[in-house]
């Protein structure tokens, strides 16, 4: 059986993560990592994987059916998912909500004008978290949607940090409040004005050498989209305690949809996730979609897509008479 090619477009985290995770997947195999970075000074997870400078990326077309873009939201994937779609189908994490909408018709012109397949904000939210609002809504109409996260480490917004000039390392957490999560789940259907009651945002930061410790909490508490609707803490520590307490990766998180269908009669459906890496899951999820990317190129799809759009059954290497038998 030919395998679908994959390759890694940066390698950080996530990066290692698809790396990791197309080891589990027999009908995929990885053609290599593209980094910024001088590959020589790349270390990967597995001694066979090879590592290229992403300027070698014009040479191999035709050689990687899809690219799974592993780049920051912030700044990285804007610019890379419609550069890297004019030449490969690519699967991305673009995870910043209120920008979805134009990111999706910037990559679908470029996709469409070029014959290729994009698949945009693609993990576990957005993503995984997408489809059950989506699902919930469908068979609840009359009700509510409800997201909580955490307590976890956000890999965008930990990114979104690490980006502002004088931050060393910087991680953040999102963390619910318990009291609104138990009004949600006891069926009080709450109508939260905003998001900043529903959870918050800790960040806990290392500085770089005479970095200005005030300039930087304000430019973290007030960045648009990402802390400026929440209420944020952000903690100053030393990098022997950042090296300590955080660098492990979980997360998680539930979608909660509080309905009713009879005049009295109140349901809530839930999809949850408790998650030790982060990364790693969100990878997974990525290397699923990539293999649907690959199956609808197959078909003649183009232009951009979301999870939304695609079959589940495209996601996995099973026959229909496979699923018929193992999962219905």
């Amino acid at each position: 059986m030919e395998k679908i090619k994959i390759g890694i477009y940066g390698y950080g985290n996530l990066g290692k993560g698809v790396e990791i995770a197309l080891k589990n997947n027999s009908d995929m195999e990885l053609v290599g990592v593209f980094t910024r970075r001088d590959p020589d000074s790349i270390e990967t997870i597995f001694d066979d994987t090879k590592v290229y400078s992403a300027k070698e990326i014009n040479n191999m077309k035709g050689k990687i059916d899809v690219m799974v873009l592993c780049g920051g939201s912030a700044t990285d994937l804007p610019v890379q998912t419609p550069e890297i779609a004019s030449m490969f189908n690519v699967v991305d994490s673009f995870d910043n909500h209120a920008n979805i909408e134009k990111h999706f018709n910037n990559v679908n012109q470029v996709s469409k004008e070029n014959n290729t397949l994009a698949l945009i904000s693609c993990g576990w939210d957005p993503g995984l978290f997408s489809l059950n609002r989506a699902l919930f809504e469908a068979v609840l109409p009359n009700g509510t949607n409800y997201v909580f996260y955490g307590r976890g480490l956000s890999q965008g917004h930990s990114d979104a940090i690490r980006r502002i000039k004088g931050v060393k390392k910087a991680v953040q957490y999102t963390v619910p409040y318990e009291e609104s999560v138990k009004k949600v789940k006891n069926g009080e259907d709450p109508q939260f004005s905003s998001v900043r009651e529903v959870m918050w945002r800790e960040c806990f930061v290392v500085l770089e050498e005479e970095a200005d410790s005030s300039k930087i909490e304000k430019e973290i508490k007030e960045m648009p989209n990402y802390f400026e609707p929440y209420n944020t803490e952000v903690h100053f520590i030393s990098e022997e305690e950042f090296n300590k307490n955080h660098i492990g990766m979980p997360h998680g998180g539930f979608v909660l949809r509080s309905g009713k269908t009879g005049e009295n009669t109140k349901q809530i459906a839930e999809f949850s996730l408790n998650l030790e890496s982060n990364p790693e899951f969100t990878a997974s999820v990525l290397v699923a979609y990539a293999r649907a990317v690959y199956k609808l190129s197959k078909e003649g799809k183009t232009g951009a897509l979301t999870v939304l759009d695609i079959p589940i059954a495209y996601l996995t290497n099973k026959t229909q008479k496979e699923l018929l038998n193992s999962t219905l």
